[in-house]
């Protein structure tokens, strides 16, 4: 797995989902590799009282009655919706639901303006038609009909970005359990086996971009992923993630606690600034979600590793900061400067410690933006 950029969960996690699948004695729906409570145990995490013979670490956080009704559902002959804002983990979620069910999350499909019907049910190899004519050897399937197929999961991100026409396609699909092909005079039909499933993901700051019909929206169970708001669920998640990075660039580093409080705290200033905004104007374009905070973190020490002194300071950690949220020239940057006036300065000047150095780090990151 070295020479991939990002292993999908199945390959990060295939020694530890061989053992799990030897030790699992549950029952198991359809064709599924692991029983409900291993997949559970698998995203969540074990614990003592699971009596299990190693540790299995926790790869989504977020509470365990969302999992759980995500795996019920589907079991079910309905298809698993999971909604929420942008950065509240739910294509991880989806990944990691589909590896520990099927041992293959890559069946994904990714819904744009752009994404035609074409990209859910099939194509055709255009110089295979042509020398052979149209026969199942020519078809181009669809990650859902090839998830169809084998009986696996299917996922499909960013529902509401698709265009009616696509979400209708869907709807046959997830009702119906079949795909017809009428260029095909045999096997013109292809049939989902047990086990098929779908798994959307969608958010909810979409809304009103192609909003679900009716139709569509009984064929799938909604599971709501809220934003994570407690400060030590957090900080687990921002710790995880950087972890995960600093493997990956073989950087040996221990982010501070105190500068990790910094980030935290700043966040939730912010978040704090935003609801009580009285317009748009006065908000951050940034949905200050806890995937882009792992962003901001991931950025500071990439650049303290390649041009500092090789550590994460809190200068660094502020023009970080700065440089990743204020994307609107001159709104977010003012919004910013009066974050770091009203907001930061006075804590400087009471609480000492890394805040005097990120102050002077968000000056310094203004000035050169402005």
């Amino acid at each position: 797995m070295s020479d991939l950029l990002r292993a999908p969960a199945e390959l990060k996690y295939a020694e530890e989902l061989d053992w799990l699948e030897s030790v699992d004695e549950g029952p198991k729906p359809f064709n599924w590799r692991l029983s409900p409570k291993m997949i559970r145990l698998f995203v969540l995490g074990s614990e003592r009282s699971d009596g299990l013979a190693r540790e299995i670490p926790q790869k989504w956080f977020g509470e365990r009655s969302i999992v759980e009704r995500a795996i019920v559902t589907l079991a079910s002959d309905r298809g698993l919706l999971l909604i929420g804002d942008p950065g509240t983990g739910k294509s991880w979620l989806a990944e990691l639901l589909a590896a520990a069910i099927s041992r293959n999350s890559t069946l994904v499909v990714q819904g744009t303006a752009g994404t035609t019907e074409d990209h859910i049910k099939y194509s055709w190899n255009v110089s295979m038609v042509i020398a052979k004519g149209q026969s199942r050897d020519s078809m181009i399937p669809s990650p859902i009909m090839t998830a169809m197929e084998g009986g696996v999961i299917g996922r499909f991100e960013e529902l509401t970005r698709s265009t009616s026409d696509v979400q209708d396609a869907l709807i046959s699909i997830l009702s119906e359990k079949y795909i017809s092909v009428p260029e095909l005079d045999e096997d013109g039909i292809v049939f989902a086996k047990p086990g098929f499933s779908v798994i959307a993901t969608a958010n909810s700051r979409d809304r009103g971009v192609n909003d679900l019909s009716s139709a569509l929206k009984r064929r799938f169970n909604f599971v709501r992923i809220p934003v994570v708001t407690n400060k030590k669920s957090e900080a687990e998640i921002v710790r995880f993630r950087t972890e995960e990075l600093l493997r990956r660039h073989q950087i040996e580093l221990d982010v501070p606690p105190s500068l990790l409080d910094v980030l935290l705290q700043s966040f939730a200033d912010l978040r704090a600034a935003a609801a009580s905004a009285g317009s748009d104007d006065e908000k951050l374009e940034s949905a200050l979600s806890t995937a882009e905070q792992i962003g901001v973190l991931e950025d500071a020490i990439l650049h303290g590793n390649f041009f500092g002194a090789q550590d994460l300071s809190a200068r660094t950690l502020a023009s970080s900061l700065v440089g990743s949220l204020a994307r609107r020239d001159p709104e977010d940057l003012a919004i910013m400067n009066k974050y770091l006036h009203g907001v930061v300065e006075p804590r400087s000047k009471k609480d000492g410690g890394e805040w005097p150095e990120f102050l002077e780090g968000g000056r310094d990151a203004i000035a050169v933006l402005s």
